[in-house]
């Protein structure tokens, strides 16, 4: 006999209505819907399963799109869209990996699919995707009690990605309460069945297509991201990829000779031959490739090999969250295995391997995500203060340029998200009207060597000398990852501001570039920038005499005017050699010159404002 629900006080609009948000996690390979009911967070199951294989079937044009396990009948790879998830916010260019589908689409801008039902973009898939979570969870729960729902993404999704998310939920009419991070999910769910627990956790997530690590650190009930990496081109179906062409190379069969649904059947095949290891040591294999039969044993130990290249590269990903966390792999006190894929003994073996530790698993990996995000969910739209507090982190560094191409960072990378920074800038012309904002992501010093996410233009500034003018630039990351930058003028008042959603996002190749980047030029970065920064100083010195040459030469002799000019001149011909040495010597040669000419301003100046007065007036 179930027990009857009472609603908490203020908490319904009506007596017995109850409210619910639901967790999503939209996965790669297979996506979950949870919800939080009396206190327990649980999966909503479809069938016998809770895993929705996250496939969209578009190859009838009578039918509206099939979505889940029955879209996996069909023999058609062009038209079943596996991986959706891949392509989210990611240009054309961007997309290096295998995959059958045709796509079209601008060089800088998302791809969209073409089936028989027409040209579908991944945020359309994955809208298709959500609607059928949806859907699920209100024919589950209470009519008209869903308030919204937490949606979960890897953690290296970039702007352009969350936004695409962002994009597929609204477009189904779906509240977005937050977009949270997977590993971060996966921590909320650990975390919170340890309550007062201090400690510092390594969040392992090998899924069907993308790979996130998360360090984390709980202390004095925060639960808090110290640093977070990751791949999103890298899980359990690129393995599947790696046994099919074993067993293709295996029947001496050239792999271009195996057309795109062939591929596909034996990936298939390949998972399950992969799932099988999971429980016994060695699997028959019987599969005809191309007209010809192969028939084999494959083993645990066959399948180490292959997955080796995979396991290696997850490992080096870990290797680098903690050097960017200032940890040893020893400083662990425990790791948790998230993702489906964890569920292969190999992976395990290899991860306890690695931290000489055994792995947490208490948690159903392919659930734990779901979970995580179901119970923030209910603490959103319940105001929970009562639990854990979780600060994501930013995984780029954000910033803008400033004079000579240099970059300015304002977010570092790894900062706690929520967040607001805020750091005020100057003109670099006498009567400069106007200011362009550069925002750029990145590890160097130079912007050349980082991305640009957007520009925007200031205008309205007050017409005065250089350097007077006072502009406060703020950047402004929510919870969900979506920075704002606003610049504002002090005086005046006047503002400007705009949302960054770039068109594309970065590849893994361009993340990954992007941050050894930082550490393999580091050096040279530093030198490079204290040179750009002596050259725009000395520029704006140069400025600034010419300004005042201009208005007040007449108060130095033919002789100090000529030495002054020729050192102006030294140091122009400096700047344009790239020398920091040449350039110092030129500047301290100038120096002398230039404050004796501001002394000469200065007296002149005071001169004319006690002219006319009296010593009495003083007293």
């Amino acid at each position: 006999m179930s027990l009857l629900q009472i609603s908490e006080p203020n908490q319904s609009a009506r007596p017995h209505q109850h409210r619910y948000a639901i967790g999503i996690d939209l996965g790669t390979t297979h996506s979950l819907v949870g919800v939080v009911r009396s206190g327990r967070a649980d999966v909503l199951p479809f069938g016998e399963t809770p895993l929705l294989p996250s496939v969209v079937y578009y190859g009838d044009k009578s039918n509206t799109p099939v979505v889940g396990r029955h879209a996996l009948t069909y023999n058609d790879p062009a038209n079943t869209i596996i991986s959706a998830k891949r392509f989210m916010g990611r240009s054309l260019a961007d997309i290096k990996f295998s995959h059958p589908y045709q796509l079209v689409g601008g060089e800088k801008a998302m791809p969209a699919f073409v089936t028989a039902q027409g040209e579908k973009s991944p945020v359309e898939t994955s809208a298709h995707i959500l609607a059928k979570l949806y859907n699920h969870a209100k024919a589950s729960l209470p009519a008209d009690s869903i308030e919204g729902a937490v949606i979960t993404v890897p953690a290296y999704f970039d702007e352009a990605q969350r936004q695409a998310t962002k994009d597929a939920a609204t477009s189904i009419g779906l509240t977005v309460l937050r977009l949270l991070n997977e590993p971060t999910a996966a921590a909320i769910a650990y975390g919170l069945d340890k309550s007062a627990k201090t400690g510092t956790y390594l969040i392992y997530d090998l899924g069907g297509g993308t790979f996130d690590v998360s360090v984390l650190s709980l202390k004095d009930g925060v639960f808090e991201v110290l640093a977070t990496g990751g791949n999103s081109a890298l899980g359990g179906d690129d393995i599947d990829r790696l046994i099919a062409n074993h067993f293709i190379k295996l029947a001496n069969i050239d792999p271009k000779e195996v057309d795109n649904a062939q591929k596909s059947t034996l990936a298939s095949l390949a998972k399950s031959y992969k799932q099988t290891l999971s429980s016994r040591q060695a699997v028959s294999v019987d599969i005809e490739i191309n007209g010809v039969s192969l028939h084999t044993v494959f083993n645990r130990e066959m399948l180490g090999q292959i997955c080796e290249p995979v396991v290696r590269r997850t490992l080096q990903i870990c290797q680098q969250v903690l050097t960017d966390a200032r940890l040893d792999k020893h400083a662990i006190d425990e790791v948790v295995l998230v993702g489906g894929s964890t569920r292969m003994p190999i992976i395990q073996t290899a991860v306890q391997a690695f931290f000489a530790k055994q792995p947490l698993c208490s948690i159903n990996p392919d659930e734990v995500v779901a979970l995580g995000a179901s119970r923030l969910a209910h603490q959103l739209i319940h105001k929970d203060n009562n639990n854990l507090l979780l600060l994501d982190v930013t995984p780029l560094s954000l910033g803008l340029e400033t004079m000579g191409g240099l970059t300015e960072v304002i977010i570092p990378r790894n900062t706690p998200i929520p967040v607001a920074r805020r750091q005020t800038f100057t003109t670099h012309t006498d009567g400069q009207t106007g200011m362009v904002i550069h925002i750029v992501q990145g590890e160097r010093e130079t912007v050349a060597d980082c991305r640009t996410l957007a520009n925007f233009t200031l205008s309205g500034i007050p017409p005065m000398k250089a350097g007077l003018a006072r502009v406060e630039v703020t950047f402004a990351i929510d919870a969900n990852g979506q920075l704002t930058v606003s610049a504002m003028e002090e005086t005046t008042k006047v503002a400007s501001k705009i949302e960054v959603v770039p068109s594309y996002s970065l590849s893994e190749a361009q993340q990954e570039e992007l941050l050894k980047a930082g550490f393999i030029h580091a050096k040279a970065d530093k030198e490079k920038r204290m040179l750009i920064e002596t050259q725009v100083e000395a520029e704006r010195e140069l400025l600034a005499l010419t300004s005042a040459l201009d208005e007040f030469s007449q108060l130095l002799g033919d002789g100090d005017k000529a030495k002054l000019n020729e050192k102006m001149t030294a140091v122009k011909e400096a700047i344009a050699k790239d020398d920091k040495a040449v350039l110092d010597k030129a500047v301290g040669e100038l120096k002398p010159l230039s404050d004796y000419f501001a002394s000469v301003i200065m007296n002149q100046n005071i001169k004319q404002a006690l002219a006319g007065t009296k010593a009495s007036d003083w007293q």
